[in-house]
């Protein structure tokens, strides 16, 4: 009997010490976590190892992770994301393009899984900013103005400005919804670039579009990115007994 389980313990593969085993491997390989290892690609080599598994081309997944491989993936998504939008732009005439969607689609392809980058986050985050720099116009009087980049900076304007930032600021605290891309949008209106609001909806309407793009990407990459609200993160059997004591 003895013999025979040395036998069957011999033939069993052995698994190297602090390797987790294969299932379990697979199972993290791409969950949305942040590649500790390219701390630099964030979270684009899960979706970009997700996209190649998709298209069944494996022989890319061994090079998936590397930062030359995802720094073009960056590059090429960049490129597709806000291109789409200019398209847009030019077809229908109307400004779907605007400064502060570049950094909203880096976070939705660089942190997915972070809180920021949810639709939840992002649409309302991006919604107060405009609400608090069209209100920083109607204060100030400058709904009518010329861009301060064309007529200058005035003291109404300055006042715009701080108050649209502040305003931003406080009610993505107040709603649970930070999305520092906002920032830039409530400024962009502040400083008179776009005022009119119809020019405002479609602003939103970009928004919602890109929002849309990332998860359709992000979900096809296998992602758990949220639909609307982030995820709940469960908090480490560590971190629980701390919070206890």
């Amino acid at each position: 009997m003895d013999q025979e389980r040395r036998k069957f313990d011999t033939d069993a593969p052995t698994q190297q010490e602090g390797t987790p085993p294969p299932h379990i491997a697979a199972e993290s390989r791409f969950s949305g976590r942040i590649d500790r290892n390219h701390p630099l690609g964030g979270e684009m080599s899960d979706i970009l190892g997700g996209l190649l598994t998709r298209v069944r081309l494996p022989w890319l997944l061994q090079h998936h992770a590397q930062l030359p491989v995802l720094a073009l993936f960056s590059f090429l998504n960049g490129c597709i994301s806000i291109g789409l939008m200019s398209i847009l732009a030019v077809i229908t005439r109307s400004p779907f393009i605007f400064p502060s969607l570049g950094p909203t689609a880096f976070l939705f392809f660089y942190t997915p899984t972070a809180p920021s980058a949810s639709p939840r986050n992002t649409i309302i985050g991006h919604a107060v900013g405009v609400v608090a720099g069209y209100l920083s116009l109607v204060v100030t009087g400058l709904t009518m103005a010329g861009p301060a980049l064309v007529v200058g900076v005035t003291w109404p304007r300055v006042i715009a400005a701080a108050l649209s930032l502040g305003l931003t600021a406080g009610l993505m605290v107040i709603l649970k919804s930070p999305h520092p891309p906002a920032g830039a949008t409530t400024l962009i209106i502040s400083l008179g670039i776009l005022t009119r609001p119809w020019q405002l909806l479609l602003l939103m309407g970009a928004v919602i579009l890109l929002t849309l793009q990332a998860i359709a990407i992000n979900r096809l990459a296998g992602l758990q990115y949220p639909l609307w609200a982030p995820l709940q993160t469960p908090a480490r059997d560590g971190e629980v007994a701390k919070n206890r004591k």
